[in-house]
């Protein structure tokens, strides 16, 4: 039966007072509360992390907690990377959980195999690359969980793959979509908070991106989470995935992309097709939105049908904006949980 939950109306204090079953035993799990916006630092690094051949990429992930658990992939979005994870991705594996934080198409220490492989940032791409990850690392199945551009990628995982989706946790909630889709006018409000949509439709946003990448994140950062009180140390940490030398590629084709001013990959239309149908999610599925997300989502209403088994929503308080794993790194953790539990 599905749930409607909304977090603002309960507080979560102290430590659970059940405990999680997890493969490795029964572990207890601190609940998540209501959070304020975290320290801007607080696990400064990942350590070393790990490189694989994946479909057409060379991977670059994080990877924690016990080989034999059972598996989180966690999926950053725009312009984020790995790091939005830090505080995540201990809580899980101290519960058991083997998690692996993977550098998107474009980011970090991922690369290309070949030159020669279209820089293609349509959605189902995207989700291939995980789906491919998987194979490489022998994983079978695993909650899949992200925000932004990673909730997407979540959501086509759990829509088209189930078989490979253990549950899902997806900021934002249902985020299917297509280029006739997007073709659709909005209001004009709605149109304004999607600016650097259009100025990447141009020549001069292509430019202006490439020229001003670091300035760019930022200011989307400071948009999308208005109260969050990151400092320079934190931002400079993730900005350094930026600087992958097909960064500015994926992030244009993406945009342009939506908008039905780029055409996408023949090997991915049968992935395309189906999502344009806006498929129905009927894995376990937690939704999660911060309080002060400054960036375009839509509202539960919108989407809460969309998910056809287990299904909560949370609202998570306390300022918390667009990049919620890293604002709120307990809550998203437990909800990572819970979404396997359930």
């Amino acid at each position: 039966m599905k749930q409607i939950f909304d977090q603002h109306r309960r507080r979560f204090f102290g430590v659970a007072a059940g405990t999680v079953a997890v493969g490795l035993g029964v572990i207890e799990l601190a609940r998540a509360e209501s959070e304020s916006p975290q320290p801007s630092v607080t696990n400064a690094s990942f350590g070393a992390l790990k490189q694989i051949d994946a479909g057409v990429l060379n991977v670059g992930y994080a990877e924690m907690g016990p080989a034999g658990g059972p598996v989180a992939i966690l999926l950053h979005g725009w312009p984020y990377d790995i790091y939005a994870f830090v505080d995540v991705a201990p809580i899980l594996a101290q519960a058991g959980y083997r998690v692996i934080v993977p550098y998107l198409r474009g980011y970090g220490t991922t690369r290309f195999l070949s030159g020669e492989t279209p820089r293609n940032g349509e959605p189902a791409a995207m989700a291939v690359d995980i789906i491919a990850l998987m194979d490489a690392l022998n994983i079978r199945k695993a909650v899949v969980a992200g925000f932004d551009w990673g909730a997407r990628t979540a959501d086509i995982i759990a829509a088209l793959w189930p078989e490979r989706c253990q549950a899902l946790v997806s900021v934002s909630g249902y985020l299917i979509s297509s280029q006739a889709a997007g073709s659709a006018p909005l209001p004009p409000q709605a149109e304004l908070q999607w600016w650097y949509q259009f100025y990447f439709a141009t020549e001069r946003g292509r430019i202006g991106y490439e020229k001003y990448t670091h300035d760019f994140a930022k200011l989307i950062w400071k948009l999308a989470s208005p109260q969050w009180k990151f400092d320079d140390a934190t931002f400079d940490r993730s900005a350094a995935a930026f600087d992958n030398k097909d960064h500015v590629a994926i992030v244009i084709h993406n945009y342009r992309w939506r908008l039905g001013l780029a055409q996408g990959e023949p090997k991915y239309e049968h992935v395309e097709k189906r999502l344009a149908a806006a498929p129905v999610i009927d894995v376990p599925t937690i939704t999660l939105e911060g309080d002060a997300n400054g960036a375009p989502h839509p509202d539960v209403s919108a989407y809460a049908k969309k998910f056809s088994g287990h299904y909560e929503h949370r609202l998570i308080t306390g300022g918390i904006g667009h990049n919620l794993p890293q604002e709120a790194p307990k809550a998203f953790a437990k909800a990572v949980v819970d979404a396997d539990r359930a």
